[in-house]
């Protein structure tokens, strides 16, 4: 979903400021968050199937990594894991929501399996968290620095959560966070366009997967 798509807003929402975009850098990076059998099954408790768009986002991924792979984009994921027996290192997250203990080391339910045309490449980077934002106590940001990336392009779950939280942690770091609406899924189409629609005026650009597939396959300059 693109900025143009969202349902109508009060015009107190509607400031000169949210018209404002970021733009497009000259080094993109892609960067899927969460994605894993988690969100796609009837069994688990963090299932988004109730939702069509969120159902068939993976599909949009899908479209985005192949872009990514064709013009060598970087290509990043986000990954929860858990290595305590007792989920302490699951914290304050844990407590608020034990659905995140199908990402404990060891888990049988097979929650965190990768989905099938959705996995990790030998060449690609995988970053390991603990928290809804792939930036807080991990390598993330060191790892793009180090790659020359100046823009990261956000796909993946949920998008009121992980999603948002490294938008905004992204531009807090000074990247440039382009959030793919159709590519990030959420419980209900409410959820998913109040959150996009808040990305897009204060800390992200939520693009189209066209666009996104258009500035990946230009490549670097």
């Amino acid at each position: 979903m693109a900025h143009s798509e969202y349902p109508p807003m009060k015009p107190s929402y509607q400031s000169a400021d949210s018209n404002i975009k970021l733009g497009w850098g000259s080094r993109p990076a892609l960067m899927l968050i969460d994605v894993c059998r988690a969100y796609w099954s009837e069994e688990s408790p963090l299932n988004l199937l109730g939702n069509p768009e969120a159902a068939a986002s993976p599909d949009s991924m899908r479209r985005l990594l192949s872009a990514a792979r064709a013009s060598n984009t970087p290509v990043l994921w986000a990954q929860v894991r858990y290595n305590k027996g007792t989920m302490l290192d699951g914290g304050m997250q844990y407590k608020k929501s034990s659905g995140c203990s199908i990402w404990q080391e060891g888990d049988t339910r097979g929650m965190d399996a990768w989905l099938p045309g959705l996995e990790a490449a030998a060449e690609d980077s995988v970053v390991f968290k603990k928290n809804p934002s792939a930036f807080f106590a991990t390598t993330l940001s060191s790892e793009l620095q180090l790659l020359n990336v100046d823009t990261l392009v956000l796909c993946g779950v949920s998008t009121s959560g992980c999603v948002r939280a490294t938008a905004v942690d992204a531009v807090c770091h000074g990247f440039r966070p382009m959030v793919v609406g159709s590519a990030s899924g959420d419980r209900s189409p409410a959820i998913q366009n109040a959150t996009l629609r808040d990305l897009d005026a204060n800390y992200a650009d939520v693009v189209s997967e066209e666009e996104a597939i258009s500035k990946m396959l230009a490549g670097w300059s």
